[in-house]
C-alpha cells in the first residue's frame, strides 16, 4: 500500500465525522447580504482551523470578519487557500425539500444552503488535511488559509484587507474556493474570472403612489420611467449599447479559443438543467457559445420592482421604481469604467434622474492557463479521476481573485466538486459525496506534488 493509499483509505475512514462537522457549519446561517450570522459563522471557522494545529487570527476588514490562518509544514513552499462561509440567501424557501439549514444526506447527496458554495469545499479540504496528518503527522508544505465572510455580495473589502495584510497572506500560489465536474464527469480548472459590477438603479416621481385614474393621464409613471431607462442600456438585438463599454474589452487569444475549442457541446445540458429553448443572437455553434459564455461582457436585468406585486388588481400609478443589474466583465475592463460609463449613458439619453447605487464590483482576473501550477494541480487530478483536469481559460463567474494575482502576485487554480446539478444559489443546493471525497482525495496529492515541485 502506498502512503497515498493510507490517507486515501483515512479519508474514507473519516468521512462521516467530517460530515457532521460540514453539518454543524452549515447549520449556521451566514447571509451577506442580511448580515444574519456573520460573526459566529466566523468563530465556526476559527475552531475547525485551531482544531487542526493552525495559529488562527480573526481579522476586522470593514465588513464581516476574514479569518487567517497558518501552519507550518516540511516544505517551506507555501500555499495560500481562499474560502469564504458567507452563503446566499435561502429564498424561496417553499422550494426547498428540506429547510434549507437544517443539512440532509439523502441518495448520495447532502443538501443545504451553503454545502456546495462554499462551505462544504472549506471542510473537504480539512478532510485532506486530517487524513494527511493522521497519516504522516506533519503536511508536505506551509498551507495558508484566509477566509473571508462577502464573497456573495461581491468582496466589497476583501482587495483593500488583501493589501493591508500583502505580508501575512505572501504564499507561492493559490487554491481557490471552488471547483466543478462537467456533466462527462471531468474536472474543470478554471485559470480566470469574469468581473462584475452589480447596481441598482432607482427612480422616483412622485411624494406617492397615484390612483392610475386620476394620473394615468398626466403624472410621469416610475415604472415607465424606469423601463425605458432599462431599454436604453440593451437592444433587442442584445448588443449593450452604452458607449465606450466595449473599447477596452480584450479579445481572447488563439490559446484561449483552442482551450474552448476542446470543451464539450453544453447545448444539451443547458436545455435540460434550464430549460432553454434557444440560445441569444441564435448562436447554434458549440465553440461559439463555449467563448461568449465567459469572453462577451454582459449586461443582465436581475430583478424589478415598481407598484403592485400582489394577487389579483389593484389600479395604481407607482411613484418608485427600482432594478437590480448586474454587468460581467471581461478583460481588460474595470468597475470604475463601468460607473463611469453608465452615469454618462444614462444623462446622455435624458435618465439624470436615474440613481445609481453600486452595490458591488470586482475586476476580472486571470492566470495563464499554462503556468507551471495550473499544470501540477490539472496533472495531480489523474489517480483520483482517472484523467487529468482540463484546463479552461475562463469561468463566466465572478470572484475577488483580481486581488490576489495582482497584490500578492501568485498564480490562482481552482479545484472543487461542484456537478451540473449542484444548484448554488438556487433552492436544494446540494453536493455528491463522492465527489467530495475525490476533492480531498485531489488535495493531498496536490499539497504533496507543491511541496516537492518549482512550481
Amino acid at each position: 500500500m502506498t502512503d497515498h493509499d493510507a490517507i486515501d483509505r483515512r479519508i474514507d475512514d473519516m468521512l462521516d465525522e467530517n460530515i457532521q462537522e460540514l453539518c454543524r457549519y452549515v447549520a449556521q446561517p451566514s447571509i451577506a447580504a442580511q448580515n444574519r450570522g456573520m460573526e459566529a459563522c466566523a468563530a465556526i471557522v476559527a475552531s475547525m482551523l485551531e482544531a487542526r494545529g493552525f495559529a488562527v487570527e480573526t481579522l476586522p476588514t470593514g465588513g464581516p470578519p476574514a479569518v487567517v490562518a497558518e501552519r507550518s509544514g516540511r516544505s517551506d513552499k507555501t500555499l495560500l487557500i481562499y474560502n469564504h462561509y458567507d452563503v446566499q440567501p435561502p429564498e424561496p424557501l417553499e422550494l426547498w425539500t428540506d429547510p434549507p439549514f437544517e443539512p440532509k444526506v439523502r441518495d448520495g447527496h447532502l443538501y443545504g444552503r451553503g454545502v456546495s458554495d462554499d462551505k462544504g469545499h472549506l471542510t473537504a479540504r480539512l478532510l485532506a488535511l486530517d487524513a494527511i496528518l493522521a497519516t504522516r503527522g506533519e503536511l508536505p508544505c506551509r498551507v495558508k488559509w484566509v477566509v473571508e465572510g462577502e464573497e456573495e455580495v461581491g468582496s466589497v473589502h476583501l482587495p483593500a484587507f488583501v493589501k493591508q495584510h500583502r505580508d501575512r497572506l505572501a504564499a507561492d500560489a493559490c487554491l481557490w474556493e471552488f471547483g466543478y465536474l462537467d456533466h462527462r464527469e471531468v474536472p474543470l480548472l478554471f485559470a480566470g474570472l469574469r468581473g462584475i459590477f452589480y447596481v441598482e438603479l432607482s427612480v422616483e416621481t412622485a411624494a406617492t403612489d397615484a390612483h392610475s385614474g386620476i394620473g394615468g393621464s398626466i403624472f410621469p409613471n416610475a415604472a415607465w420611467r424606469l423601463t425605458w431607462a432599462l431599454a436604453s442600456l440593451k437592444g433587442p438585438d442584445e448588443r449593450i449599447r452604452i458607449p465606450g463599454y466595449l473599447d477596452s474589452v480584450k479579445a481572447p487569444s488563439t490559446r484561449d479559443r483552442a482551450l474552448m475549442a476542446a470543451l464539450p457541446d453544453p447545448t444539451a445540458s443547458f436545455r435540460e438543467i434550464y430549460g432553454v429553448k434557444e440560445f441569444l443572437r441564435g448562436m447554434r455553434d458549440p465553440k461559439e457559445l463555449n467563448v461568449a459564455q465567459v469572453f462577451e461582457p454582459t449586461c443582465t436585468i436581475c430583478g424589478l420592482d415598481a407598484g403592485y406585486q400582489g394577487e389579483g388588481s389593484k389600479t395604481v400609478l407607482p411613484a418608485r421604481a427600482s432594478a437590480k443589474v448586474d454587468f460581467r466583465l471581461v478583460p481588460d475592463q474595470t468597475p470604475e469604467d463601468a460607473e463611469r460609463l453608465l452615469r454618462a449613458h444614462l444623462d446622455a439619453e435624458g435618465f439624470s434622474d436615474v440613481r445609481i447605487r453600486v452595490l458591488g464590483g470586482e475586476a476580472p482576473g486571470r492566470t495563464d492557463p499554462d503556468h507551471p501550477f495550473l499544470a501540477l494541480v490539472a496533472r495531480t487530478a489523474e489517480p483520483v479521476y482517472g484523467m487529468p483536469m482540463q484546463i479552461v481559460p475562463m469561468i463566466g463567474g465572478s470572484g475577488p481573485n483580481h486581488a490576489f494575482i495582482h497584490e500578492l502576485g501568485v498564480p490562482v487554480a481552482t479545484a472543487g466538486f461542484g456537478h451540473p446539478d449542484t444548484r448554488a444559489h438556487a433552492p436544494d443546493e446540494n453536493l455528491r459525496l463522492a465527489y467530495y471525497v475525490q476533492h480531498a482525495k485531489h488535495l493531498a496529492r496536490i499539497l504533496d506534488a507543491f511541496a516537492a515541485s518549482g512550481a
